[in-house]
């Protein structure tokens, strides 16, 4: 079967800043992948990069199912199978989750299937509730990331890629989010983690930890990659491999890329 997500020598600038400098990356169907790497290293940058955020200047090729998707409106990537779930789900006052459900399945071309899946997700979710509601509005940060795996799991794309979905989470909604996307785990569904610590990472089983450091990805493994990096940490890599310094970190403009 075609591969979930394919990424190759996608490079990345925001102004005169070089941030990607070429990352190589591949999830099959059916695995679930983590990319780890410090503040500054290239991450959310991608998923930018990925989603076609306009401030970025991005070159190389991403393909998602087989089809590329660089060059690509927001919402055409989004048909061809492209999911993200943010680190920080905004709240969206006077739109509820049910009509949000309900706009994704004006797109859907099963409309049966999608109630299918609807119905099925909000009960093993738990989202009866919460459908009625302003979009994450006065929400808890475990429940708005149950929310972000409830519309993930309605959407049915062929690649999630969840950006530090653990972030800001104690560690009792850290096991339970982890145990939410190991449920989901499919034959049509490729997934990538991104995160900063390994703590999600107890909680499930990743086929592959990639780690990124200075806009690159410079190793790839199973989770004993994630156990190095946590009793190692990053500079331990960095001297393995003959990189300089991490760069100070400049704040929230920094720390997002």
């Amino acid at each position: 079967m075609t591969t979930a997500l394919k990424v190759n020598q996608v490079k990345a600038r925001l102004g005169e800043l070089e941030i990607l400098k070429g990352v190589d990356l591949e999830v099959p169907f059916g695995e679930v992948h983590a990319l780890m790497g410090p503040n500054g290293s290239g991450k959310s940058t991608l998923c930018h990069v990925l989603m076609g955020k306009a401030e970025y200047k991005a070159e190389g090729s991403a393909e998602v199912a087989g089809r590329e998707i660089m060059g690509l409106p927001v919402d055409e990537r989004a048909r061809a199978g492209l999911f993200e779930a943010f680190q920080y789900p905004v709240e969206v006052p006077g739109v509820t989750l049910d009509e949000l459900v309900t706009e994704m399945g004006q797109v859907s071309t099963d409309s049966a299937t999608f109630q299918g899946r609807v119905v099925a997700a909000s009960g093993q979710l738990g989202m009866e509730r919460f459908l009625q509601r302003p979009i994450n509005e006065g929400l808890s940060g475990g429940e708005k990331k149950r929310s972000e795996i409830f519309q993930l799991a309605v959407a049915s794309p062929a690649i999630a890629v969840l950006d530090e979905i653990d972030s800001g989470l104690d560690i009792d909604a850290v096991r339970e989010v982890a145990e939410l996307v190991e449920e989901l785990r499919s034959p049509n569904l490729g997934v990538l983690i991104i995160t900063h610590y390994s703590r999600i990472l107890r909680y499930m089983r990743p086929d592959k930890v990639h780690v990124m450091l200075d806009g690159r990805i410079v190793r790839s493994g199973g989770p004993e990659v994630a156990e190095e990096l946590e009793s190692q940490g990053y500079d331990v890599l960095r001297r393995e491999l003959g990189l300089t310094a991490a760069p100070a970190d400049n704040g929230d403009s920094f720390a997002d890329l």
